[in-house]
């Protein structure tokens, strides 16, 4: 009796795991939750096996989905996405490099070390790519676009991501390019960064003068 025919699991390692680390780098560091949270679901349902059991726990995927939603929201607004942008200038790194040893560590294609560099480095430059994107676009006094950018993030991540899962290599060579093209445009928008960061300036300023002239005399 023929035995069914069942879907091809996705195998990391038949590929090297070089290409997804670089691709889960980058997402990382727009968007590290997100990341967590669709490798973990691809691996909890069976779409590969490649995942490491720590991503499919269930209060793992339950903290990333919490905090994907609260970054969704914190995302759009304007002036509070940078805030969050400058608390995450650690996490999302920190994040890129534990995901890609923990992927290469399943693999075993790959060096722990090595993978943690390259998905910690190219977290850190996507990162700022976002996070300086974001003071140049603060500058504007409309608040549409903030959200049109994070939408068109959350499901670039997710799209990204999930081909990488399928075809590991092109999605990396298309992180690449949106990594390098994001640098290129961060370079254009530096004057606006500087405007973004003297307005910034400017606000503590005034207060922390409000706070002085309300504070009553001894």
């Amino acid at each position: 009796m023929p035995r069914p025919c069942r879907p091809p699991l996705v195998t990391i390692a038949s590929v090297s795991v070089l290409p997804l680390v670089f691709t889960s780098g980058w997402a990382s560091g727009i968007n590290a939750y997100a990341v967590v949270l669709l490798l973990g679901v691809f691996g909890a349902t069976g779409l590969t096996d490649d995942v490491p059991e720590s991503m499919q726990r269930p209060e793992v995927l339950a903290v990333a989905g919490a905090l994907f939603l609260c970054e969704a929201v914190a995302d759009k607004i304007p002036y509070v996405d940078s805030a969050w942008d400058s608390v995450h200038t650690v996490v999302r790194p920190v994040a890129g490099a534990w995901i890609g040893a923990l992927l290469a560590g399943q693999s075993g294609s790959l060096s722990d070390v090595v993978a943690g560099l390259i998905g910690g480095s190219t977290a850190l430059a996507s990162h700022t790519v976002k996070a300086g994107t974001r003071m140049a676009v603060n500058t504007s006094p409309e608040p549409l676009s903030n959200m049109v950018i994070s939408l068109a993030e959350d499901l670039g991540v997710g799209a990204i991501v999930t081909f990488a899962m399928f075809h590991p290599l092109a999605a990396a060579i298309i992180a690449a390019v949106l990594l390098v093209a994001g640098l290129v445009v961060l370079f254009f928008l530096l004057s606006r960064i500087r405007r973004f960061l003297r307005r910034r300036a400017q606000r503590r300023e005034e207060r922390r003068l409000a706070a002085r002239v309300e504070r009553p005399p001894d």
